[in-house]
């Protein structure tokens, strides 16, 4: 499996958004990804609803 293509700023940024290490988030399935990131979203919505 390619490892994925984003940039390395933005690879730093999710990982530590989702508490993974960045070797472990590179080589992370990309529709994993997409779901923890999705989940990611909708707890920080939730957050902002709560202010």
């Amino acid at each position: 499996m390619r490892p994925l293509q984003i940039s390395p700023e933005t690879a730093v940024k999710l990982a530590e958004k989702l508490n993974v290490p960045l070797e472990q988030l590179m080589h992370m399935p990309q529709h994993i990804l997409m779901q923890k990131m999705l989940e990611l979203a909708k707890q920080e919505e939730e957050e902002k609803n709560q202010e």
